[in-house]
């Protein structure tokens, strides 16, 4: 599996299934992907819901809400395989519990005979969030909705799992989970028409006319524990961290 960094383009994939394990013949009915190119969401998404040709567990639908009648009329997975495959080749893949998405997808690939296709760790890098979540958090529930109230991600619209709403929110997660800015752009946006400050948001500055802040000066143990800090980062990104080190 490539290092991370090898691509610039980060697709937040995510499936919903007839139920588990693949193993029993269960099938993917839901791809959601969220596209994120330079950490920032770019729009181009990819979703589709698919006919399984097989019904789902009362389990799986109590988790996904997709019945077979909804998927009576969608199409194949074998109808969407160029597309998705086009659309995933070559970028970072981060999906939370990798391998039971990618199992199945490969299994997908497999079912159509497409063995070149049938292993995504051959044209794609993975990233398992999961695995990312819990060498953050040790010991701490790690789930998607866990990750989203750590990191004050709103779930006010999520009553069931859907590919592509996890897809979405994963996304969130996953950008401030690894020190992302999700929410402000910084570099402007063509479609904001107003230098990068979206319409309606306008920029707030602070009066001229405010008393000046105190300074107030870390503190021996502050500063000791603030060195210990950046000594985690530097570990756990393998690199020495940049602001400690003299110019």
């Amino acid at each position: 599996m490539a290092d991370e960094r090898a691509s610039s383009r980060i697709v937040v994939l995510d499936t919903e299934t007839t139920g588990m394990p693949v193993t029993d013949g269960h099938r993917v009915l839901e791809i959601g992907c969220v596209e994120v190119v330079g950490r920032r969401l770019t729009g181009r998404n990819f979703h589709i819901y698919l006919q399984p040709d097989r019904e789902s567990d009362e389990g799986a639908i109590a988790v996904h809400g997709i019945t077979s009648e909804f998927l009576r009329d969608k199409p194949r997975f074998a109808d969407v395989a160029d597309e998705f495959y086009e659309y995933i080749q070559g970028a970072t893949l981060v999906i939370h519990n990798a391998a039971f998405d990618v199992g199945f997808l490969n299994n997908e690939f497999a079912l159509l005979g497409q063995a070149d296709r049938a292993d995504l760790s051959q044209y794609c890098t993975i990233v398992d969030s999961l695995g990312l979540a819990r060498a953050r958090h040790p010991g701490q529930r790690n789930n998607l909705d866990a990750l989203c109230k750590r990191y004050g991600i709103d779930l006010s619209e999520r009553t069931l799992h859907g590919a592509l709403l996890d897809a979405e929110l994963l996304a969130d997660v996953y950008l401030a989970m690894t020190g992302g800015q999700t929410s402000l752009s910084l570099a402007g946006n063509a479609d904001d028409g107003d230098g990068g400050q979206a319409q309606g948001s306008p920029v707030r500055r602070l009066s001229a006319s405010r008393a000046p802040g105190r300074v107030i000066l870390a503190t021996e143990a502050e500063l000791q524990a603030h060195m210990a800090h950046l000594e985690r980062i530097a570990k756990a990104a393998g690199a020495p961290a940049l602001w400690p080190q003299e110019a």
